[in-house]
């Protein structure tokens, strides 16, 4: 009987040293549309995570330690070869392959600087920096081969392709406000898209190429003008107030999607070409608990999707539409670190 209990003893210890090495849950039982999720990276600050068009390898953007810059990287999907593709000087943003998996679509600053920009100065409240160094590039998936397509001056960043690699969608302040613009593959025949007077950015095409959902903020009150263009002519954005639009991809038809009056952004495409997926902290406006949100283009059927009580944001489908990439602090080892993560879709 003694040695009965013993050995009951030692298994429950041991049981309970084997729960103690599980892995935590990386996902909540609230978040049903997500399964099998899997943590691609582990440190740092890491987001925007593309897809390739053949579902197969990630562009994102990354940096370690305070006062470092995010620079451009590419992996497997499955978080393996990780490799710099940018040039490692001044800074990155907005990696996207081009539809052959040959090229990539980049924005940097190292020609203006080959060091890490100033942060913003956050007593004023908190605030993008809009680098007017920043021009877009292409490179090879090795970095080879780098090739300028912008030489306004100003900003010009926040770029991404269509489905069949033809056109380009960014942000430019070539016009002295922060407007979309398109132009081809090649940085030739640019064309205005928007014209209201505030910020419109991160643009994508719906998966046709016939339309684009995009952030914006379109300020009416006198003071909220005066205080946007002040932060402006400094190279400031402040995204507190963000809401999601569409148009069609020649610029008509412009309609809002979302009215919450919270910061909505990193809008994306279900493959359906009829929902959105994007980031919003509707619930926690003051905060920094984001999460993601479905929601149809006429702005019917919101529904959440993450409930992690801290940062959820920058989601991308895969193209095939089983699996969902997205940034979130979740599982962080430190405070601050974001890391990307990949789960399957379950509708």
């Amino acid at each position: 009987m003694r040695i009965a209990f013993r050995l009951l003893l030692l298994l429950t210890l041991a049981a309970g040293l084997f729960r103690a090495a599980e892995p935590p849950a990386l996902l909540l039982p609230e978040e049903k549309h997500l399964t099998n999720a899997r943590q691609l990276t582990f440190t740092g600050e890491n987001a925007e995570a593309y897809f390739s068009a053949d579902d197969r390898f990630l562009s994102f953007q990354s940096h370690e330690g305070r006062g470092a810059c995010d620079q451009i990287y590419v992996m497997a999907a499955d978080g393996s070869g990780r490799r710099l593709v940018s040039t490692g000087k001044g800074k990155t943003t907005c990696a996207y392959f081009f539809p052959n998996g040959k090229r990539l679509l980049y924005s940097s600053s190292h020609l203006a600087s080959p060091d890490c920009p100033t942060p913003p100065d956050y007593s004023r409240g908190y605030v993008w920096p809009i680098l007017a160094g920043y021009d877009i590039f292409t490179a090879r998936p090795d970095g080879s081969d780098l090739r300028r397509l912008t030489h306004s001056p100003g900003y010009d960043a926040e770029a991404t392709l269509s489905r069949d690699g033809k056109k380009i969608v960014f942000t430019s302040t070539r016009d002295a406000d922060l407007d979309l613009y398109v132009m081809d593959s090649d940085g030739k025949n640019v064309r205005r898209l928007t014209r209201e007077l505030g910020y419109d950015g991160g643009a994508f095409f719906s998966p046709d190429g016939k339309k684009i959902v995009y952030r914006a903020h379109h300020p009416t009150d006198p003071a909220e003008v005066a205080d946007y263009q002040a932060l402006l002519a400094d190279g400031l954005l402040r995204p507190s107030r963000l809401e999601i639009w569409v148009m069609d991809a020649d610029g008509a038809n412009k309609r809002q999607v979302t009215a919450n009056g919270a910061a909505n952004f990193a809008p994306y495409w279900h493959p359906d070409g009829r929902r959105i997926i994007f980031g919003s902290n509707m619930l926690d406006p003051e905060g920094r608990n984001f999460d993601l949100y479905l929601i149809h283009q006429d702005g019917t059927g919101l529904e959440r999707i993450t409930y992690h009580p801290d940062f959820d944001g920058f989601p991308m489908f895969s193209h095939d539409g089983r699996r969902l990439v997205w940034a979130s602090n979740r599982n962080q080892r430190q405070r601050g670190d974001t890391n990307i993560f990949l789960a399957d879709w379950v509708e």
